[in-house]
């Protein structure tokens, strides 16, 4: 008996499937989304016009509301507080990716933000139907984001500067150096007729309206809770674009008022 060939091991079975098979797999595969394709088409196709622009008009508002939550969101401007920078009906498109990845606000920047427990201490409710019209209005730049809570300002401090107003002059100092904002004050207007002496806290922000005479601002709000200032956290972007009316196209003109001012002297805080 020949016990080397009873031992020698039996030839494996091949599990691999047959090339037939292979292409049957990849067939279904390929037939499965091309199938609901197809069924979206007729979908469509039997619901007419109507029903061709109501799912178009959905998918706008969903990327609409998608690009304003995280990229450019329009706001519309409704005081006169940061003339001749922004006028009253100016569209201006707000940058939320300029802080998003660990950027935070620079002296000259003007910036939206949500004044909650800073610049409004009780803030107004609405209902569900009425929040859900106005993100969508928001989106659009027709409606205000949140009932009376959103702001545009410059700031002029960030945290551990002191904001000082003002010299022999009447100009603004921030760290000591005298501010010259000639290139964004309105025509007419002081920088201040409101003393006041203020290191900024940190991880918050000094802001201040273009139209000092016309601009309820951190001044106002010194002796409230928060003193004034606006944490950054409630920062929404910065404002770069107008975006509307035709007229006044462009970007948020800069300023260079700022160069120069030094760093704040180490350990201060508010």
């Amino acid at each position: 008996m020949d016990t080397d060939a009873q031992l020698a091991p039996l030839p494996e079975r091949d599990r691999s499937p047959r090339p037939d098979r292979v292409g049957e797999q990849r067939s279904r595969s390929a037939r499965f989304p091309r199938r609901h394709l197809a069924r979206a088409r007729q979908w469509l196709s039997d619901g007419g016009p109507l029903r061709r622009a109501g799912v178009l008009l959905t998918v706008c508002m969903v990327t609409l509301l998608l690009v304003s939550g995280y990229v450019v969101q329009p706001f519309t401007i409704p005081s006169r507080s940061m003339e001749n920078t922004l006028r009253v009906g100016d569209r201006v498109l707000v940058n939320k990716l300029a802080y998003r990845f660990g950027a935070e606000p620079q002296r000259g920047d003007v910036i939206v933000f949500d004044g909650t427990e800073s610049f409004v201490q009780d803030a107004p409710t609405e209902n569900a139907v009425m929040a859900l019209i106005r993100k969508g209005g928001s989106a659009l730049g027709l409606m205000r984001p949140t009932p009376g809570t959103d702001y545009v300002k410059r700031v002029v401090g960030t945290g551990g500067d002191r904001v000082r107003c003002c010299d022999r002059q009447g100009r603004l100092e921030v760290n000591g150096r005298p501010l010259l904002e000639a290139d964004y004050l309105f025509p007419g207007d002081v920088p201040s007729r409101v003393p006041f002496d203020i290191v900024v806290p940190e991880g918050k922000l000094w802001v201040m309206g273009d139209h000092r005479s016309d601009s309820r601002d951190s001044r106002d709000h010194l002796g409230e809770p928060g003193g004034g200032t606006v944490p950054l956290d409630r920062v929404v972007g910065r404002a770069d674009w107008i975006g509307w009316p035709l007229s006044r196209v462009g970007s948020v003109r800069e300023t260079d008022a700022f160069e120069g001012v030094p760093a704040p002297p180490r350990g201060a805080h508010g």
